[in-house]
């Protein structure tokens, strides 16, 4: 017969994943970040694809503006695309940030599946970690003095371009 003390570290293992289970379903799940509220850090990244490099000048620049980290073997990344596609269709400006990645896997990936960003960069992990970047992908609304309004970790769904990305798009725009 089994004692009912050994039955309590499975219960409680098992509220746990439940608890997680919820938030992560919820959309609870996104980690705080110290970045919020402040100036967004040095663009450091190095050329990709030929195209334009973003730089610092660029987060200064009048506007709102998303830079956002990803990479082509990150699952959650393609995941999120379309959302991408869809804002850069609306005129929001998006800076790419190619993080560890092979640039001919970079380059194929953006062949695929569409480019969204008006200049992008590859960083080696060194900009990622100024930046607080958990893993990708990530995403940071930066208002026209260059101040971080948002980071939201992880893929940009419907649910979170309709319910935190708009509002924080909204707010960076001073509306």
């Amino acid at each position: 017969m089994v004692k009912p003390l050994f039955l309590i570290p499975l219960f409680v293992v098992g509220g746990l994943l439940a608890a997680s289970l919820v938030k992560l379903q919820t959309g609870e799940a996104n980690l705080p970040s110290t970045m919020e509220g402040r100036q967004a850090p040095v663009v450091t990244v190095a050329p990709l694809g030929g195209g334009e490099v973003v730089t610092q000048a660029d987060l200064m620049a009048t506007g709102v503006k998303l830079v956002n980290f990803w990479a082509s073997w990150c699952q959650p990344c393609r995941v999120e695309h379309p959302m991408l596609e869809k804002l850069a269709a609306e005129g929001v400006v998006i800076y790419g940030i190619n993080y560890k990645d092979k640039p001919d896997d970079a380059m194929g990936f953006l062949t695929e599946m569409g480019n969204p960003f008006a200049k992008m960069g590859a960083d080696s992990g060194r900009m990622a970690l100024d930046w607080g970047v958990y893993g990708v992908p990530e995403t940071y609304v930066i208002d026209a003095s260059g101040v971080v309004v948002l980071r939201w970790a992880g893929p940009i769904t419907e649910d979170v371009l309709a319910n935190t990305l708009r509002p924080a798009l909204a707010k960076a725009a001073g509306n």
